[in-house]
């Protein structure tokens, strides 16, 4: 496998694929024998532990959403063994939706990464989490994940529709709650825009960039990137690795968006801009500008974030919202 080095990649802000970068994988090499291999390959590591199956009727056409009340989801998830998903999987018709999502190489398949892995220098000392997706026909509809990606195409053909984060307005983001995934997905089908209803949706097309990914290539993409997944053959497979260049005791993004939408959405516009200035200055600015005039010793939850300092400003920030 050629040396890469993620880091680079993600400091252009922009998707790259690397072509045939993991097809030597024995994984890979199996799935290009056969659906039948690739499942075989996978049980011998497979350990009993219940994964989560999700399933959807014909009617969805492999794109797990919503229902038409958008207040549930079009398709069922269970707890499920692997294998017996495997084999449902190989012998079902290919009008149901059967999908495994975002599980755990280290913890449901141990001794897989051994020999079906990326190097890891390409990470620079980051502990990435690997995890795997299966399934048929399926869609994951447009979504962004808060963590850096590396999407390793192992066994049959995957589209990737991405769209910048600044496109947000334009592909009309659903619920935050609940969602399909874990994160907000655009109300949109890139597949069949319904532009009458979401007019706007045709600026993000002008912004779109679509990767057809075939077994062995690898695409690597910035966090909160927008992407619609279609999985194009009737079965296949992904690995993939998330990782954040951040400190781990740092809080996530989304619990300040949903405390904004608490404190500040709903406030007249012209305070709303008085506020966008402060956070320009505390936080979207550099990280020493607002401590920096400060002695050292006052400077508090201006100084430099450490663990310890990050628990102490939890603390403070969780007495405030508690009176």
């Amino acid at each position: 496998m050629r040396d890469f080095d993620v880091a680079a990649l993600i400091a252009g802000q922009q998707p790259v694929v690397l072509r045939g970068l993991v097809r030597d994988w024995p994984l890979v090499r199996a799935g290009l024998t056969g659906a039948d291999a690739a499942a075989d390959y996978l049980k011998r590591f497979y350990q009993g532990a219940p994964v989560v199956g999700y399933a959807g009727p014909p009617q969805i056409h492999g794109r797990f959403f919503y229902d038409d009340s958008v207040t549930a989801m079009n398709f069922t998830a269970t707890r499920v063994k692997l294998d017996a998903w495997l084999d449902r999987l190989l012998g079902t018709p290919q009008d149901e939706a059967l999908y495994i999502g975002s599980t755990d190489l280290d913890t449901y398949l141990p001794g897989l990464r051994d020999a079906n892995d990326l190097p890891a220098t390409a990470f620079a000392g980051a502990t990435p989490r690997a995890s795997i997706w299966i399934g048929n026909h399926t869609v994951a509809a447009t979504h962004y994940d808060m963590s850096n990606n590396v999407a390793c195409c192992v066994a049959g053909r995957r589209r990737f529709t991405l769209f910048p984060p600044e496109q947000v307005a334009n592909l009309y983001p659903g619920p935050l709650d609940p969602t399909p995934g874990g994160q907000a997905v655009s109300m949109v089908d890139p597949r069949a825009p319904d532009l009458a209803r979401y007019p706007r949706f045709a600026e993000a097309q002008r912004a779109a960039q679509v990767f057809d990914l075939e077994p062995g290539d690898v695409l690597v993409y910035p966090a909160l990137w927008w992407h619609n997944v279609e999985a194009l053959d009737g079965f296949n497979i992904l690995i993939n690795y998330w990782w954040n260049d951040a400190p781990a005791f740092l809080d996530s993004p989304m619990n300040t968006l949903l405390h904004g939408l608490l404190s500040l959405r709903d406030r007249p516009d012209s305070e709303k801009q008085a506020w966008r200035a402060l956070f320009d200055y505390y936080v979207f600015g550099p990280a020493e500008r607002a401590g920096e005039h400060l002695p050292e010793a006052a400077r508090g939850p201006l100084a430099p974030l450490d663990a310890p300092g990050a628990r102490r400003l939890r603390a403070y920030l969780l007495q405030r919202l508690n009176r």
